[in-house]
């Protein structure tokens, strides 16, 4: 089986809620944190896949179409191919917040559906996020959780940005092959 790093796009891969982005709604609106393309780019040496896994609320509360979410995640995958980082899929809930679908993180379908489709071994892969919600479908999944941000009291690891948390993964990961 397979190993795999699930990260949560908004605040962890991309901006989101600064001074210079509000919301992602077309591609010129993604911008990479710091460092990120960097940390999948090491993560891509360790792990047979990186995928996002994102809630896009934004869909159905009409904010922008699935073709353009779809289009903003071309993009992003494309820019970070440019700089030689692969993220491998991306799985996402176009579902509104409290529309009750099975696939919305804190729920761990998008999880599990990729993980089944890559035959990716949960118990020896990650998922990082930035609220609780990333966290909870990482553990209800059976992954180990990493939180970007402030201690949340619930993931395995706390670190301030992606490039320090694919540190730690990597650690932990080489580790686990002892």
């Amino acid at each position: 089986m397979k190993t795999a790093v699930f990260l949560d796009r908004d605040g962890v891969i991309n901006e989101v809620l600064t001074k210079r982005v509000k919301f992602v709604n077309k591609p010129r609106d993604l911008y990479f944190l710091p460092k990120v393309p960097e940390a999948i780019k090491n993560l891509n040496e360790y792990f047979d896949y990186i995928f996002v896994v994102t809630n896009q609320g934004g869909v159905s509360l009409g904010f922008m179409r699935e073709k353009q979410l779809q289009k903003i995640h071309e993009h992003m995958m494309a820019e970070l191919r440019r700089v030689g980082a692969v993220v491998h899929d991306v799985a996402y809930c176009p579902h509104k917040p409290k529309e009750g679908c099975l696939c919305r993180k804190p729920n761990s379908k998008l999880i599990e559906d990729l993980a089944k489709k890559y035959d990716v071994e949960l118990e020896k892969s990650y998922m990082v996020g930035d609220t609780d919600t990333d966290i909870l479908a990482g553990k209800k999944a059976g992954t180990k959780t990493v939180f970007i941000g402030d201690d949340d009291g619930l993931a395995d690891a706390v670190y301030p940005d992606l490039y320090s948390a694919s540190e730690w993964i990597i650690r932990e990961m080489k580790k686990g092959e002892h």
